[in-house]
């Protein structure tokens, strides 16, 4: 598996594993996407080493060529001037350039592949971080709306336990009252049938009957006594 390859497992392996854990995702997601933003740091700067190696060869390739075109100047003017052995020692040097000028070209062809390649990684890479990210974003508005969601169920398990006690409060508070209400009413009643007033003269009725009965022994005790003392009296008269 190739370095691109392995960042694109990166992202699926992370993604998978931070939807299946059961914590807060929101942290964990908003790292890992940074920690991938800084492998797509990585592979840019890659790239930008493979440029940096190909310029350099380039360069070195177009100093060759000069120097190729200066040989064979020389050349030329050795041949000019009948110096054939200075004309052959600036071809040998010539030629050197030249192969190692094609072996510069392969090079560079190779290099500029691998950067073709590398870049349409990047771009391959950067869209899949990209969609990453649309997902983080979705799954941290999800978790987001499901603790809400339930903060707010508990919220009304707490209202339900409350509206309880209120609704038992509301029933004792009705069942006083309408014991209220019945008393009231009967009350009224008696009062329009004219049955208050008795009722409310039972207690005077039972302390008249009461002094009645203890007035009636008072008398009754007086009368024995008076009917002892002129029973007393008789005898003697009898007797004389």
């Amino acid at each position: 598996m190739g370095l691109i390859g392995r960042f694109l497992f990166v992202v699926r392996s992370k993604l998978n594993a931070l939807l299946n854990r059961a914590g807060d995702p929101s942290a964990e997601l908003d790292y890992s996407y940074e920690q991938l933003r800084d492998q797509l740091q990585d592979v840019t700067r890659g790239i930008a080493d493979v440029t940096t190696q190909k310029k350099r060869l380039e360069i070195h390739r177009r100093r060759l060529r000069e120097n190729v075109e200066k040989y064979d100047g020389q050349a030329r003017e050795a041949m000019r001037q009948e110096r054939e052995d200075l004309a052959r020692r600036a071809l040998e040097k010539k030629q050197a350039h030249v192969s190692e000028i094609a072996d510069l070209t392969d090079q560079i062809d190779e290099l500029q592949g691998t950067q073709d390649r590398l870049v349409g990684k990047r771009a391959e890479l950067s869209s899949q971080i990209e969609q990453f990210r649309t997902h983080k974003e979705t799954v941290k508005a999800r978790y987001e709306a499901a603790e809400a969601s339930a903060r707010v169920s508990e919220a009304f398990t707490g209202v339900g336990d409350t509206m309880a006690d209120v609704s038992r409060s509301i029933e004792r508070a009705t069942e006083r009252t309408e014991r209220m209400e019945a008393r009231a009413a009967a009350l009224e009643e008696l009062e329009e049938t004219g049955q208050l007033e008795s009722v409310l003269d039972d207690g005077d009725d039972i302390d008249r009957e009461l002094d009645r009965v203890s007035t009636e022994r008072a008398v009754d005790y007086e009368l024995e006594s008076l009917r002892a003392e002129l029973g007393s009296k008789a005898e003697p008269e009898a007797a004389d």
